[in-house]
């Protein structure tokens, strides 16, 4: 028997991992996907380059054991960007990490709206300052809207790109305060990585290292004595006769085998779907509807950060380097002294010259973005295509901006069994259902004019401006085990534990009360780090 068994390896089982490691306790890591080897990170990144990638397939997702299925409003791309191996989703992610605000984990003092979280901003600041250093953050204290800190980043932040100062004297036209991006990339040397040596291909691959990703924290657990077990997908929890403790993990080896890890803790950091996916499969007479789902709430309350992007071309060249991520937003529409509109977040897009090449090889596709059209619309070929690229050619570029929206947790958006359909184990595949809802469209639109109003300062021509009433989602998987002192409402209590199970933790966006506008990955890293000070006094 082992200390702690932890379920995923991401930065939330890799922070987990290190923290109980550290102080010495035994830890057991299962992991459902592979371990990746770093030196094949650059291959990966031409992989991702080519034409013919289709995708997040440069890691292996798809098939029978990531196999789902989508019922709700919207048909629910997951594994779009998801990753399941060490290092976890944080593997493909962009790498912005912006504290949640004050008022997120207060909606209904505030507003009457949602569920306060049973935590405030004040006590996870503390585990804020420690997720910032731990991951490797670059920014600045430019942000007059950010909530109070007591530090400086432990990096600077990324200089301002050219379409940025476009973006900035735009926005000043409008009175609209723009500032830095805290990311988790680094500027400089840190923690013996090295500094962003611009790839520009952050999603789907860093082939440097320099962006942040939880393997870092597997590997430090492992130098403090951690053991890793990949291709080790969880089939189920079980429990003691009393369903008052788990006492095994049973899971399938990469042979094929089923063998049992019993431990004195579990911990659950298997990200938002399939955290709620295993508790629904654990199913027992004790729990007939799925483990830790006393309340129901388990696969409730899924949410998302729904979307609008506004684009256009001016008569500007683009920036001269590449650059894979964006390094200026706003948070001036965030909070709000009444309930509506919703919280907003602006992303400035840093614009890349296409390579012609390229765009010849995609039938004068900009980006892969174009490519998902082709079946409707064709790629273009001969004069026309000659026409496309000299128009490409000329100085001038498309900029955009999107604005990410506030969405409410909804009961009704879930992550369920779909027992129609079975993996490669022959378990039933989970199914999202998931729709935006009025107060996030209502918002978005409300978004749209700003974001128009921008374009039109900008001089822009060709603009275009997605629908509020389709619109893209940032593959930021939060709720399904929820957090609350009530438990007739909520999966966790205050300290991440389970109400239902003295000895079973969930450390995953899975536990948001709320899901604000902000990128969640800097507070699943809080939220880790507070797990672990809580089991580490249990243990």
């Amino acid at each position: 028997m082992t200390d702690v068994c932890i379920v995923g390896a991401g930065v939330a089982g890799g922070l987990v991992a290190n923290e109980l490691a550290g102080r010495g306790y035994d830890v057991v890591i299962l992991e459902a996907g592979e371990r990746f080897s770093r030196a094949n990170r650059l291959p990966r990144m031409e992989d991702a380059l080519r034409p013919s990638d289709p995708g997040n397939n440069v890691w292996g997702m798809g098939g029978g054991r990531d196999a789902y299925t989508s019922s709700g409003e919207f048909d629910y791309p997951l594994n779009e960007t998801r990753v399941k191996g060490v290092g976890g989703t944080t593997l493909h992610w962009l790498g912005i990490t912006p504290r949640l605000h004050e008022k997120d984990f207060e909606m209904n003092t505030r507003y009457g709206l949602a569920d306060d979280w049973p935590i405030g901003y004040e006590t996870l600041r503390p585990y804020y300052v420690e997720a910032e250093r731990q991951l490797g953050v670059a920014g600045a204290r430019d942000n007059p809207f950010a909530p109070p800190r007591e530090t400086d980043f432990p990096m600077d932040a990324f200089p301002q790109s050219h379409s940025d100062s476009l973006f900035e004297r735009a926005c000043e036209e409008l009175d609209i305060q723009t500032h830095t991006v805290p990311q988790a990339r680094n500027s400089e040397v840190y923690d013996g990585r090295s500094p962003c040596v611009g790839y520009s291909t952050c999603i789907p691959v860093c082939p440097s290292g320099a962006k942040y990703s939880g393997d870092v924290h597997i590997r430090k657990a492992e130098a403090n004595g951690a053991r890793v077990i990949d291709q080790a997908p969880v089939q189920r929890l079980e429990h003691d006769d009393a369903g008052e403790s788990i006492t095994a993990a049973v899971y399938t080896t990469a042979t094929g085998e089923r063998s049992r890890m019993t431990a004195r803790h579990f911990v659950i950091a298997a990200g938002a779907v399939e955290t709620a996916r295993l508790l629904l499969l654990s199913e027992s007479e004790r729990y007939p509807n799925g483990l830790a789902n006393s309340s129901g709430a388990v696969g409730r309350y899924f949410m998302e950060h729904p979307g609008i992007e506004a684009s256009g071309l001016v008569d500007e060249p683009p920036n001269p380097n590449p650059i894979g991520f964006h390094t200026t937003e706003t948070h001036q529409f965030y909070d709000h002294e009444t309930a509506f509109p919703g919280s907003l977040k602006l992303e400035f897009k840093n614009a890349n010259p296409h390579s012609l090449p390229d765009m010849a090889l995609r039938g004068g596709d900009g980006s892969l973005r174009e490519d998902v059209l082709d079946v409707a619309t064709g790629d273009a070929w001969g004069d026309e295509l000659v026409g496309i690229l000299q128009e490409a050619g000329k100085e001038k570029t498309r900029l955009a901006v999107l604005a990410s929206a506030e969405q409410l947790p909804l009961w009704e958006n879930t992550v369920s069994l779909d027992h129609s359909k079975t993996d490669d184990l022959g378990n039933p595949v989970p199914d999202v259902s998931f729709s935006v809802g009025e107060r996030a469209r209502r918002t978005l639109e409300y978004a749209e004019g700003i974001l128009r109003d921008i374009m039109s300062e900008l001089g822009a021509t060709e603009v275009s401006v997605d629908s509020a009433h389709d619109p893209r989602h940032a593959s930021h998987h939060m709720g399904t085990t929820r957090m609350g002192t009530d438990p007739d409402a909520s999966v966790v209590d205050r300290r991440l534990r389970t109400h239902d199970l003295s000895n079973l933790t969930i450390a995953s966006g899975s536990v948001f009360v709320t899901a604000g506008a902000m990128n969640p990955t800097l507070t699943i890293a809080a939220l880790s780090l507070k797990a672990a000070e809580h089991i580490a006094a249990d243990l």
